[in-house]
């Protein structure tokens, strides 16, 4: 068994957009949580709430006005250019919403771009191209086009191209939104193995209580706060579900 030692340490974190002169806006105010290696965790908000945000911040593409984030011991605030784009490279898998597969580019070639971005040879890039390919059951359309491939397998290939380089993370934004039911599940359900099998540490922002049902815990961020905290436990991902949708409908009547 893994000791579980923290993977996301995010600590008074504040975002303010807008210049001192002009009106401002801030989009995410004293947000602390932390997350454990192997934690598969969801962020729940309705739209406008703070979570893309949130995720920017964690991801590096954005900064925050104030507060610290740590990510595998590494505090962001600290990282500067190369630096930065390195950390990206290695430390953080990351999967949009709309794929973001290059459209010239086979399957085999986008999946390989994290490990070209890091200089790993063809030849040792090879294996473990397969074998997250294997994982992900897409072996088959590896010589394919964006184009020739459904929505569902450009998002496994877009899952692959995000954890071929073993990142300490894999960060979603609305990975499922593009989908429909059947290839969400799967994807889903993928997420969930290499969470439980390979101890792949998650973070998904949705506001879809269905994917939410997956994770084992669920920040609920409202007014750029983090308002309220759900955890799993022993409960079956059905009762999990309910208990979700509960806590959205209670948000809704409290004017979330």
């Amino acid at each position: 068994m893994m000791t579980a030692t923290t993977i996301v340490d995010v600590k008074h974190l504040r975002k303010v957009y807008g210049k001192a002169n002009e009106k401002q806006y801030e989009a995410l105010h004293n947000v602390t949580f932390q997350m454990t290696t192997g934690e598969f965790v969801g962020i729940m908000g309705a739209s406008g709430s703070g979570k893309t945000t949130l995720l920017n911040i964690l991801s590096t593409l954005d900064q925050p006005t104030a507060g610290s984030v740590r990510i595998n011991q590494q505090e962001l605030n600290q990282l500067r250019g190369n630096q930065l784009a390195d950390f990206r490279a290695k430390e953080i898998g990351f999967i949009f919403q709309d794929f973001n597969l290059l459209e010239n580019m086979t399957a085999y070639e986008n999946i390989a771009l994290p490990l070209s971005l890091q200089n790993v040879s063809a030849k040792k890039a090879r294996p473990m191209i397969e074998k997250i390919a294997q994982t992900l059951n897409i072996n088959g359309i590896l010589a394919k086009y964006p184009t020739e491939i459904s929505g569902g397998q450009k998002q496994r290939v877009a899952a692959a191209r995000a954890l071929v380089h073993q990142p300490s993370i894999l960060m979603g934004d609305e990975p499922t939104g593009a989908l429909d039911s059947k290839s969400a599940k799967d994807l889903l359900d993928t997420m969930q193995s290499l969470n439980q099998q390979q101890h792949v540490s998650i973070l998904l922002v949705t506001h879809d209580p269905f994917s939410a049902s997956y994770c084992q815990r669920i920040l609920f961020i409202k007014d750029g706060q983090i308002g309220q905290e759900l955890k799993r436990g022993t409960k079956s991902k059905e009762a999990f579900y309910q208990d979700i949708l509960g806590v959205l409908g209670r948000n809704e009547q409290t004017g979330a």
